[in-house]
């Protein structure tokens, strides 16, 4: 039987390191499930990808200005030619395997702002070269979300449709789906694939308190929230800034963390407006990283979702800068549903309250979250077991099972 060959698609090696451990946690299953397997990916920075995964990658994209606006006529027409040469590039790349796999991420949502002929639109080429050529094209634990944006919502709801297999992160994900005329009566509702990585040791508990970790975001709202991006950004800035300004002003030392290399700006502006030795920032590349960060912290606040992932993983007690509804789920689903706060409505002094009530209570915290984290851990492992079903050759049998609350 000749080895496998298995491609695996997402928007991985730009810097968003949610998505790249969501990539890292299924190359880790594959690699020690299916030896075998050829693995190559189609991503959005495959030099990254392949000098740190070590895996052969290619460009999504043929017109290397895609992620520029279009502001000239030249660009324009390099954007659209790129469109149409791109459906014939990922049919090619389909054709050549057994079944492509994208693995986790928001691939399915309008949190943050897309444009339909972005993302939507390049994972439609995928799921319907799949459908022609006969290439089953898996969407493995994803997030989705309702949008108000028809050309996304069409789209998104085609390549769920087209795909051979669906399964997501969350009940609200699969939810959206139903919402938007997918019928989901056969998919699987699991975990976050980064569950799956391995958990960095825990600081010393008779050392040292450790610092406050406050995971930053570039935030300016939804894909429906266009008009108010700038607004929005400013408002979470000042009441981020604001929040830790008191901190430090307690003597508390602060650790700012990001998520994406488009959140950099937004540390900075903090570090400047506080302008305090107790305020640093650290230097993260990926989630392994975040995590380390976060298991030394007494507490943590973070905004990105996989921010979020991270805290809850390692243990910490963790108080949600909410941006979509996916982080209340999550929350709630680890038992602390409580320690959330809007990041559309940041007010420092109700923030700084919320803090300290998690503090006062993050015995009783760290204990329920060393509770359901085992849990989590075994979905994935239930999602790791269905996937390997899609896979030609060997491999473990997949686990029949459905739950959806810890």
């Amino acid at each position: 039987m000749t080895s496998p060959r298995v491609g695996i698609f997402g928007l991985f090696g730009s810097g968003n390191v949610g998505n790249d451990g969501s990539l890292e946690a299924v190359l880790g299953h594959l690699r020690a499930a299916h030896p075998d397997a050829v693995l190559d990916a189609l991503c959005g920075g495959p030099e990254t990808v392949t000098a740190r995964y070590g895996v052969p990658a290619a460009r999504l994209h043929w017109y290397r200005g895609e992620y520029r606006t279009a502001s000239r006529l030249k660009d324009v027409a390099g954007k659209g030619a790129g469109k149409l040469v791109d459906a014939f590039r990922i049919a090619a790349w389909v054709r050549r395997h057994d079944v492509v796999v994208v693995p986790g991420t928001g691939i399915l949502e309008s949190t943050l702002p897309l444009r339909p002929w972005g993302m939507p639109y390049s994972l439609f080429l995928v799921c319907a070269a799949g459908r022609l050529l006969g290439t089953p094209v898996a969407l493995v634990g994803v997030g989705a979300s309702e949008t108000g944006s028809r050309a996304v919502r069409a789209l998104t709801r085609w390549a769920a449709r087209l795909a051979a297999y669906r399964s997501y992160r969350d009940t609200l994900s699969r939810d959206a789906m139903r919402a938007t005329g997918v019928d989901t009566r056969g998919d699987e509702v699991y975990t976050d694939l980064v569950f799956a990585l391995p958990t960095p040791p825990p600081g010393d508990p008779t050392g040292p308190p450790g610092p406050v970790c406050v995971g930053v975001m570039d935030f300016g709202g939804n894909n429906d929230e266009r008009d108010r991006a700038e607004e929005l950004r400013r408002r979470y800035l000042d009441g981020t800034t604001r929040f830790v300004r008191a901190l430090a002003a307690e003597g508390r030392p602060v650790r700012l963390l990001t998520g994406d290399d488009v959140d950099r700006p937004v540390t900075e502006a903090i570090l400047e407006a506080v302008d305090s030795p107790l305020v640093t920032a650290a230097a993260t590349a990926s989630l392994g990283d975040l995590m380390k960060e976060m298991a030394v912290a007494d507490t943590v606040v973070a905004t990105r979702y996989h921010n979020l992932v991270c805290a809850l993983k390692v243990g910490t007690p963790v108080l949600a800068l909410s941006y979509a509804a996916k982080s209340d789920r999550l929350m709630a689903d680890m038992g602390v549903g409580e320690y959330c706060h809007a990041a559309r409505e940041i007010d420092a002094g109700r923030l700084l309250e919320q803090f300290r009530e998690l503090e006062r209570n993050r015995s009783a915290v760290r204990r329920t979250l060393a509770g359901r984290g085992p849990v989590l851990v075994g979905r994935v492992r239930q999602q790791f077991a269905a996937l390997s079903a899609l896979i030609p050759g060997p491999g473990p049998a997949p686990t029949p099972a459905r739950q959806e609350t810890p």
